[in-house]
């Protein structure tokens, strides 16, 4: 008798209530990226949880938003396609008080939905016991969740309990992935996705947004253990470029430097990055641009 518990889990949300620190502290390594800027998750991910009886497979979502354009378009359509498939729902919200107009957007498509639904409200260390109360009455009284559990993801607090409860909604079933991967994405993509964190974190709120990462080389190079890297920073506009390259050089050499020293540790490895600035203008508008990015359903 199989008693391998597996499945699929979508989890869902607006835009930094904390969905990719939650499954970063999950899976024990940091995969997603995260900022405390919207937007920072632009496509479906996912990541692999494995333990002796249970194999997870979350996928990690954009934030839910309104889109203003071609990449926020395909951001929401890929936040929907999570939810097909799956045999579990996470909706997480965080410490606000009030349900805000994006969360009734994202309870509404989830009351037409017909899986089991949980309810994280994360952020609860900077939460008193009365608030936190009130909170778990709100969503209560919308009658739609299984069950509403409390975390910290930051902190770690509770997110045992969370796990032991997604696994008691999930069917027996087999590995879908060998218990030694963590996640679908290949390096390369996990780097081009490190650089893009740095990028989010070290400059102003404008610039990140228009960002895009691309990776051009990616060798272990002959006869030393060094891995060399290529990657080129696209913005959509001439003065933005400056900012990244800031002066002398001074912004790229530091997102160089945080960026290769979390790549080391992701491979294992020396690297040796090289980092370049193109502009592209105004890409994220162009449906053209969004699919030659990557940003696109096969």
């Amino acid at each position: 008798m199989n008693n391998l518990k597996s499945g699929f889990v979508s989890i869902v949300g607006r835009s930094n209530v904390g969905k990719s620190t939650l499954l970063n502290r999950i899976i024990g390594e940091k995969i997603s990226i995260i900022s405390n800027k919207p937007q920072t998750t632009r496509f479906n991910l996912k990541l692999i949880y494995n333990s002796l009886d249970s194999q997870i497979i979350f996928v990690d979502t954009p934030g839910v938003q309104n889109p203003k354009n071609k990449l926020g378009e395909f951001m929401l359509k890929e936040s929907k396609n999570s939810l097909k498939d799956v045999d579990l729902i996470l909706y997480m919200v965080d410490s606000n008080l009030e349900i805000g107009e994006l969360d009734n957007k994202i309870i509404d498509i989830l009351e037409k939905i017909n899986l089991p639904k949980i309810c994280v409200i994360n952020k609860i260390d900077t939460l008193n016991s009365e608030d936190l109360s009130k909170i778990i009455l709100k969503y209560e009284d919308i009658n739609l969740f299984d069950k509403i559990i409390p975390i910290s993801a930051s902190e770690g607090t509770n997110v045992y309990n969370l796990i032991d409860s997604i696994k008691s909604f999930l069917p027996f079933g087999p590995r879908y992935y060998s218990d030694d991967m963590i996640t679908d994405l290949i390096e390369r993509d996990i780097v081009a996705e490190i650089i893009r964190e740095k990028t989010l974190n070290l400059l102003r709120d404008e610039i990140p947004h228009g960002i895009n990462i691309l990776i051009e080389k990616f060798s272990l190079r002959k006869y030393k253990p060094i891995i060399d890297i290529d990657a080129v920073i696209c913005v959509e506009k001439k003065s933005h470029k400056g900012m990244v390259i800031g002066k002398n050089g001074s912004m790229i050499l530091k997102i160089g430097k945080f960026a290769r020293l979390d790549i080391e540790k992701f491979l294992d490895s020396k690297v040796n990055l090289k980092l370049f600035v193109k502009i592209d203008d105004d890409w994220r508008s162009k449906s053209f641009k969004v699919k030659e990015f990557g940003y696109f359903r096969k």
